[in-house]
């Protein structure tokens, strides 16, 4: 049983900080919002996650977890916060920073400081650095230099889970962890053993930081392919639906398909962090951020033209969430396409039943307003279909029948069995 702070309680940090309570750790998390504090606090999470809030709600009533403003001395820190990217493309390591500078003063010698935020090559060791700085009485690895033990451990071990399935996978996949040193790759997977039942592959930090971008710069990339081919296949009238079906009948051929736009924190911001990392050798992955970040554009673009045809036209976009069954609304191309509809002066109707509130920038908008599945569609001149949630299964054809249909992640073709058609 170790002692651990999870510093950072969002979508990777409280999962995980439960988890760990749940396999007998003493568990505290810090986070700089009160909000979340206090209702963690409650056993309650500020998300939807499956089997989440009962693991969380055992992890509190036990007492090995509890939530606090700030840190405390533990054996291992985690560190699991944004890493966002700033207006021109560059790493935000702001967040890291901070809490960087937040563990500090709790360190004491024997302590394994872990980080899981998704960050460029190089950010553990500017870790390391940072740390050095502000506690010059205790000593900190260097990167590769194995014969020199330290006071203090620094890891890389990035995150692997997906929304939705994030308690299931926590456990079963596989982990990368990166030490800086041999020692601390070491010390990392002695905590991560205790819950991971998927393999665990030790290797350095830059190795393991850089894993984790290829990660998302391969399905990116992929991606990109899909939805350039859905323009091709609109430009050219064909559907692209029955190309990429039929060019997978090929045995070594897998395409994958296109939608909306590409969202959320990871695909949508990881690449760009081997981009600004070697500007001079990733034309095909800068490429490929280009395409995927332009398909909101396009999407709407085909709405606004359809949108001309009515005096006072009224767009029904089902789902604004970065991807289907989620209600994680971070670089949504949906909500990209929601509001180039809005500049248009286009009137929209949200239908989205996993989003409760919209972000603040679309608030009280006067053109824009939220509906059930039966109000939009029978309000609306145009239906889009953004995002592919479960529960828009349950539509009939027919009830959107007599509209325009914008579906460029193929949902309309799933209801009632039928085959898709364009408008």
């Amino acid at each position: 049983m170790s002692a651990v702070c999870v510093v950072g309680l969002g979508y990777i940090g409280l999962p995980t900080a439960a988890m760990l309570a749940s396999k007998g750790d003493r568990v505290t998390g810090f986070d700089v919002d009160r909000k979340i504090v206090d209702r963690v606090n409650l056993g309650e999470a500020h998300f939807f996650e499956p089997e989440l809030d009962m693991l969380l709600n055992a992890a509190v009533n036990t007492g090995r977890f509890k939530a606090q403003h700030q840190p405390t001395v533990a054996e291992y820190y985690i560190i699991a916060v944004p890493t966002p990217f700033k207006a021109n493309k560059q790493p935000d390591l702001s967040f890291v920073d901070d809490a960087v500078a937040s563990i500090a003063p709790f360190l004491t010698r024997g302590a394994t400081v872990i980080l899981e935020s998704t960050c460029p090559v190089g950010a553990t060791e500017r870790a390391a650095r940072a740390l050095a700085k502000l506690r010059s009485d205790l000593t900190f690895p260097e990167f590769g230099q194995n014969a020199n033990p330290s006071d203090v451990g620094l890891a890389h071990c990035p995150e692997r889970v997906l929304p939705g399935r994030m308690v299931h996978e926590l456990v079963w996949n596989d982990r990368i962890i990166g030490g800086m040193t041999t020692d601390c790759a070491e010390k990392a997977l002695t905590l991560y053993k205790t819950f991971v039942a998927g393999k665990c592959f030790v290797t350095d930090c830059r190795t393991a930081e850089l894993v984790k971008l290829v990660e998302n710069s391969f399905r990116d990339v992929n991606i990109a392919f899909a939805n350039e081919l859905s323009s091709i296949c609109g430009h050219m009238d064909i559907d692209v639906w029955k190309v990429i079906e039929l060019a997978n009948k090929h045995p070594r051929v897998n395409i994958l398909s296109p939608g909306a736009g590409v969202g959320g924190h990871c695909i949508a911001v990881d690449p760009w962090f081997i981009v600004d990392g070697a500007p001079e050798h990733t034309p095909l992955i800068r490429a490929a951020r280009n395409v995927n970040d332009g398909k909101p554009l396009l999407v709407a673009r085909e709405i606004i033209a359809h949108a001309s045809k009515f005096k006072r036209p009224v767009v029904a976009c089902f789902g604004v969430s970065y991807k289907a069954d989620v209600e994680d609304v971070r670089e949504s191309p949906a909500l990209e396409i929601v509001k180039e509809l809005l500049s248009a002066n286009v009137a929209v109707l949200v239908c989205d039943p996993l989003v409760k509130v919209l972000p603040q920038s679309l608030a009280n908008h006067p053109l824009l307003e939220t509906a059930d599945a039966e109000a939009a569609l029978g309000k609306a001149d145009i239906v889009a279909f953004l995002v592919g949630h479960s529960a828009f299964r349950a539509l009939r054809r027919a009830d959107f029948s007599t509209k325009i249909v914008v579906d460029p992640i193929g949902l309309s073709r799933l209801i009632d069995g039928a085959s898709e058609t364009h408008a």
